[in-house]
């Protein structure tokens, strides 16, 4: 069974420039491949990965630059796109902003990582192009490494190990099923009628990031005083997000405890709120009008 394991890393500051050049490129790449597609697609025909590939190496050949990025994770990013157009269509895939996007790098050859545990609180990674990078150790790894994956976020950096952790696969059970609704007001509700929910956002939190919010009016453009407001406006929103994702497992986990505490075990299923399809075929007087405008949401 595939699993994912995300540490936080500790480059140095040779390695963080490395991994921003890298991502940089990933970016480049993957935006002169979707508008080569949409123009390819204004005109009728079609372009797909191969032939995307085949131009990536002449274009190597061609400018040094582009070769301080293994060719393989730029193969990824190209074959990540081909996807994502296949799947959502061509002109519905967003570009990657450069002041907006966190970037983001995967290494999808397994035999060109190597991890180590130097101590017991932290690990080290062997990564193409970045060297051995350490990061914090918070969990054995418990698998065979199949990929890792480089991202940013709030100002960090982490990398996200794919392992073959050869867990059982739970069998399907015939009985009755037990059922968790996530709902917006409740994040869980259980079959049985409890209703179970977590603080993802406190007080304090909302109260300085409307204080944030309000700064970048009074400061400069591309002054270091607004990078540095909204650096801090992210670190918030990073520990909200990490706790928003932490409350989703723990849904998992509640929706397994049901599981397990049914007299007649079986299947359990989470049903999730689409919530915006709804609203949006309401009438317009019956819409609920939202009353907080921060991306700190509800909870």
């Amino acid at each position: 069974m595939l699993a994912g394991r995300k540490y936080r890393l500790s480059p140095t500051a040779e390695q963080a420039e490395r991994a921003q050049g890298l991502g940089d490129l990933c970016r480049l790449a993957c935006g002169t491949a979707l508008e080569q597609r949409r123009e390819y697609r204004r005109r009728g025909a079609g372009m797909n990965y191969v032939r995307r590939a085949a131009e990536l190496a002449d274009a190597k050949r061609e400018h040094a630059w582009l070769r301080t990025a293994p060719s393989h994770v730029l193969q990824q990013d190209l074959k990540d796109l081909d996807k994502a157009c296949r799947t959502h269509g061509t002109f519905e895939v967003r570009w990657r902003s450069g002041a907006r996007w966190n970037p983001s790098f995967r290494f999808p050859a397994a035999n060109l990582i190597t991890t180590e545990r130097p101590n017991r609180r932290w690990g080290r990674a062997k990564l193409p192009k970045l060297g051995w990078v350490a990061f914090r150790r918070s969990r054995r790894p418990c698998g065979e490494i199949r990929s890792a994956t480089v991202s940013r976020k709030a100002g960090h950096r982490y990398v996200s190990l794919l392992v073959e952790d050869r867990a059982p696969v739970s069998e399907h059970h015939a009985g009755t099923p037990v059922g968790v609704d996530g709902g917006a007001g409740v994040a869980a509700t259980t079959s049985t009628g409890d209703f179970r929910d977590r603080e993802c956002v406190t007080s304090g939190e909302k109260a300085r990031y409307r204080c944030l919010q309000r700064s970048p009016a009074r400061s400069e453009k591309g002054s270091a005083n607004r990078r540095g407001i909204l650096a801090a406006m992210s670190r918030i929103l990073g520990g909200v997000t990490d706790r928003r994702a932490d409350s989703t497992a723990w849904t998992r986990r509640t929706a397994r405890a049901e599981r397990s505490s049914c007299a007649r075990p079986a299947a359990t299923g989470t049903t999730p709120m689409r919530t915006r399809r709804r609203t949006s075929s309401a009438p317009q007087g019956m819409r609920c009008q939202p009353v907080e405008t921060s991306p700190l949401g509800g909870r």
